[in-house]
C-alpha cells in the first residue's frame, strides 16, 4: 500500500516539475513546451485525477493535451504555432547576447533541439 502511494507521490511530482518546466519554455528559448506538457498529462493521469483534470480544463493546454490523449498526435498547426514562438523567442535571445558568440551558438542550438524534437511528434490530419 505504501508503495504506490509513494509512487502515486513521485509521479504527481514530476508531473508538476515537467508542467513547470513547459511552462517555463514558454518564453526560454530552445526549451520545449510541448514535450513537458505532456508527459505532465501522462503523470497526472496516472497520479492524480484531480490533477488530470485541472490540466484537461486548462483553456491554453488543455486542448493540446486533449488531442494527444484522443489522437496520439499534434496538429500541423499546434507544431507550426510551437515550432515559430520558439524560433522568435531565439532570434531574441541571440540578438540580446550580441558579443558572445558562444552563447547565441548555445542558445540556437537548444532552439533547434526544442524545433526537432516537437517535430519528432506524430503529425495529425
Amino acid at each position: 500500500m505504501w508503495r504506490t502511494s509513494v509512487l502515486r507521490g513521485f509521479l504527481a511530482a514530476v508531473g508538476v516539475l515537467s508542467l513547470v518546466l513547459g511552462i517555463i519554455g514558454i518564453v526560454v528559448p530552445g526549451l520545449p513546451t510541448t514535450p513537458f506538457v505532456l508527459l505532465s498529462a501522462a503523470c497526472f493521469a496516472k497520479a492524480s485525477p484531480r490533477l488530470h483534470a485541472w490540466l484537461l480544463a486548462n483553456r491554453v493546454l488543455g486542448p493540446m493535451v486533449r488531442d494527444w490523449e484522443a489522437h496520439r498526435s499534434l496538429s500541423l498547426q499546434i507544431k507550426c504555432l510551437s515550432t515559430g514562438l520558439m524560433t522568435v523567442m531565439v532570434l531574441l535571445a541571440a540578438w540580446r547576447l550580441q558579443g558572445q558568440p558562444w552563447l547565441q551558438t548555445l542558445v540556437i542550438g537548444l532552439g533547434v533541439i526544442g524545433a526537432w524534437v516537437v517535430w519528432r511528434l506524430p503529425t495529425r490530419d
